[in-house]
């Protein structure tokens, strides 16, 4: 049998009891193994049979279930599998950046910061049960009302891919689009709440605010798209040379206008280096303007490079 196989009885097992888990695997491979055997026996592609026969079989968590004795059913049985999967994938990053955005933005607004955790907390749960609870009664209701969702059927393209094969895990694209999330919410956030208070009421953006007419509008645009690519690079499950290639234009996009704005001295808020006057003595701006420059450039070096060693790895 090939990783195809391997690959089905990797995604059965992992959702049946520890105890029984051998016993199961060698009674599904063997079973496996019989069926695309009396396939090619009549002359059947090898290949073709093993695909054929794990298709017959049917999703491995609706197996898993059969061989657990375990119903697939809290709302009911035809949409249980699909409504588990899209609970867990909400779940697995949407309270995280929402409680992370609103902990933000508490900071900025007060002087306690054990209160602006314990407000990002709270607002992640309170996401969370909202989740559950929504995606819970639309399948209830969906699963009472009969509604069709023609959702395709199950094939063994939809296997995931073994531990050694998949280089782009869930986490690290929620943790990037988390990342990116909060990035993209900061650049408008700065402009009215930032942590730089003004002489009098309000506060001081850090970014020129002329940057507005379109160098910002740009950036958001830029890292909107980095997290398309963040979601292309998980379908895909590895760096492939096309991603390589879109990765480095968007950290180029990204890079080039930050660091010749920080060169032209255009990037930050004039206003907040005339608020801190040690900006002003000697050569202090300029020491901040190569940090930046030379940090961006090194960042934007080392997720290229990073990139192409992965997507070579995966060539060999």
């Amino acid at each position: 049998m090939t990783s195809l196989t391997d690959r089905y009885l990797a995604a059965t097992l992992r959702s049946v009891p520890v105890a029984r888990r051998e016993e199961i695997a060698s009674e599904l491979r063997a079973s496996i193994e019989d069926m695309v055997e009396g396939r090619t026996t009549g002359g059947q592609d090898g290949t073709a049979a093993e695909r054929e026969v794990l298709t017959e079989l049917g999703d491995p968590a609706r197996l898993a279930a059969r061989y657990s004795d375990r119903r697939l059913q809290l709302i009911g049985p035809t949409y249980y599998l699909a409504w588990e999967r899209l609970l867990k994938l909400l779940l697995s990053f949407v309270p995280a950046t929402a409680g992370v955005i609103v902990g933000l933005l508490a900071a900025t607004d007060g002087e306690n910061a054990g209160g602006a955790v314990g407000e990002g907390i709270t607002t992640a749960l309170t996401v969370a049960l909202q989740i559950a609870f929504w995606v819970t009664l639309v399948f209830a209701v969906l699963e009472r009302a009969r509604t069709p969702l023609h959702l395709p059927d199950w094939s063994v393209d939809q296997l995931p891919e073994g531990p050694g094969d998949r280089q782009i895990t869930l986490t690290d694209t929620a943790a990037s689009i988390g990342f990116l999330a909060i990035f993209i919410a900061y650049l408008p956030m700065q402009h009215f709440r930032s942590f730089v208070p003004a002489d009098g009421d309000g506060n001081l953006p850090i970014l020129d605010p002329a940057l507005w007419s379109f160098w910002l509008p740009f950036l958001i645009a830029v890292l909107v798209a980095t997290v398309g690519l963040e979601i292309a690079k998980y379908r895909a499950g590895r760096w492939t040379w096309p991603l390589v290639a879109a990765n480095a234009v968007l950290d180029l996009a990204f890079a080039v206008p930050v660091v010749w704005l920080m060169s032209a001295d255009r990037l930050l808020n004039p206003d907040l280096v005339a608020r801190f006057e040690w900006l002003g003595e000697g050569e202090n701006l300029n020491t901040v303007a190569t940090v930046v420059v030379a940090g961006t450039a090194l960042i934007v070096l080392w997720d290229v490079a990073e990139s192409v060693v992965k997507a070579l790895r995966d060539r060999r």
